[in-house]
């Protein structure tokens, strides 16, 4: 399947098989893929969790708008950024760089982030976002489903997974095989509504 084919395929789907299965290997294929995706100085400030744990599920389930996808989905990560990546070893995300990038960038991290907490934040969202559409086209190519998910308790949901107090979860993604057609697209508004040229 071709890029383009995986977006036009793709569709937040509300209903998962439960008895389908993703293997483990192929759900490492699929992560260690979408982790090409990029981030601002390849500080690589995502963290995932994978919950496996069907009671672990079942408590996410129960604050999650008690949503089937949940439990019944094959695979349920939690996407959730590192707020202070960015000063955790910068040095390691351009090891093997031109030393001459490497005396341009490393300090720049610091620069960049350093007593700016809503660039960290935003930062973060803007990371995993792009993690997300990575998992959700591979997932796609693959014949499987996928569904972003920020219907939930966000404060719950960290208290179930120990979230570190320097992390933000910025969604769920749900990955299986869904048990029904989706229904045609509607609503999407026209492109002159949506993108302008030099301003608006």
């Amino acid at each position: 399947m071709n890029v383009s084919t995986a977006i036009l395929e793709r569709r937040a789907e509300k209903m998962f098989d439960p008895a389908f299965t993703i293997r483990d290997d192929q759900v490492g294929e699929l992560l260690e893929k979408a982790l090409l995706s990029p981030t601002a100085f390849n500080i690589q400030n995502w963290r995932i969790i994978r919950v496996k744990d069907a009671a672990l599920r079942q408590k996410i389930r129960e604050v999650a708008w008690n949503q089937d996808k949940v439990t019944d989905a094959s695979l349920l990560l939690v996407l959730c950024a590192d707020l202070n990546a960015w000063v955790k070893e910068p040095a390691r995300y351009w090891s093997g760089a031109p030393q001459m990038y490497q005396d341009i960038l490393i300090p720049a991290i610091d620069a960049y982030y350093r007593d700016k907490p809503q660039v960290q934040r935003d930062e973060a969202m803007r990371s995993c976002g792009l993690l997300a559409m990575s998992i959700m086209l591979l997932a796609q190519e693959q014949g499987w489903h996928s569904c972003p998910m920020d219907g939930f308790d966000f404060d719950a949901v960290g208290k179930l997974i120990n979230l570190p107090d320097d992390h933000v979860i910025s969604m769920m993604l749900a990955v299986g095989r869904r048990t029904q057609d989706s229904f045609p697209r509607t609503g999407k508004l026209p492109l002159n509504e949506l993108c302008f040229e030099d301003t608006f």
